[in-house]
């Protein structure tokens, strides 16, 4: 009979394409995965790999067991996550995703008073930039800025996220991004193109004005602190930054801040309660992102 050890083997194989990829995922050595998979494939009377020099690859026999694998291992976090959501009271792990701007421009003094009211909840914080996938359980909750939140998630919008162009003291306010295309211009990289006053900026700003590129909404930040140059960001992180504002605001909004979760798990105590709480505390903080209060 197959073990589930034998699909996660397999199915690590396939993943890494090699042996000492497979062991380190696993947590044994390059020989183990070698033995076991040599007796796996004995048992079974059937190769579930070719050896090939750019690393092991599937055979039909592989491919139907990793597929089998794959179906198996969501079973077991769909399972997870129904168990997860009968907790009931407020207590255990509770994994929070979010990016690098809102951890340390907003979020961190509310989470702070989250603990204090919720002892018996441990936050465990990913600052990401990247979406994880919270039907997966990467993370439990997601509180992100984004125009199109994925339709598996159950959440709630909290705000409109409004972005300026913003410079140091000195600089002279505008009009128009045109006005200001003489001036030279610190950039988010190619993630944050989406964003529509990135397109208009990249299609007005001359391209030997556009001095300076990030790929992280912080380094822009500090980047127009330092003088080298003017940049877009997010309204609650410019006038927090005491940063002055360039431009009028245009309130033709594509983004917002949502926070979100997977709704096999949403009556759960302590997401419940963290949605609850830390939703209300953002809600009263919308003028901070909608740019409202200057």
């Amino acid at each position: 009979m197959l073990a589930w050890d034998d699909f996660r083997l397999v199915k690590a194989v396939a993943d890494m394409r090699s042996l000492a990829g497979a062991g380190d995922r696993l947590g044994v050595n390059t020989s183990t995965v070698f033995r076991r998979l040599g007796a796996l494939e004995g048992r079974l009377g059937a190769r579930l790999f070719d050896r090939k020099r750019g690393g092991y690859t599937l055979t039909a026999a592989g491919e139907e067991m990793v597929g089998l694998a794959t179906r198996m291992a969501d079973d077991v976090v769909a399972f997870e996550r129904r168990i997860a959501g009968q907790d009931l009271k407020p207590s255990g792990d509770l994994r929070i995703t979010t990016n690098d701007a809102l951890l340390n421009y907003t979020l961190t003094p509310i989470l702070a008073r989250f603990r204090q009211a919720y002892p018996q909840i441990r936050l465990d914080i990913v600052s990401s930039n990247e979406a994880l996938n919270l039907s997966r359980r990467d993370a439990d909750i997601a509180i992100r800025a984004t125009s199109s939140p994925p339709e598996t998630l159950v959440g709630r919008r909290i705000a409109d996220i409004v972005w300026s162009v913003y410079g140091r003291a000195e600089e002279a306010q505008a009009e128009t991004i045109a006005d200001l295309r003489d001036r030279m211009w610190v950039l988010p990289g190619e993630n944050l193109t989406s964003i529509r006053i990135m397109r208009t900026i990249r299609d007005t700003v001359p391209e030997e004005n556009q001095v300076y590129a990030l790929s992280s909404v912080l380094g822009l930040a500090e980047a127009i602190e330092a003088g080298i140059g003017i940049g877009p960001l997010p309204c609650y992180i410019g006038s927090q930054l005491g940063l002055k504002r360039l431009l009028p605001i245009e309130r033709n909004i594509e983004a917002g801040l949502w926070l979100l979760t997977h709704p096999d798990i949403r009556s759960s105590a302590r997401v419940r309660t963290f949605l609850d709480v830390v939703g209300s505390d953002l809600q009263k903080m919308r003028g901070h992102f909608e740019c409202r209060e200057d």
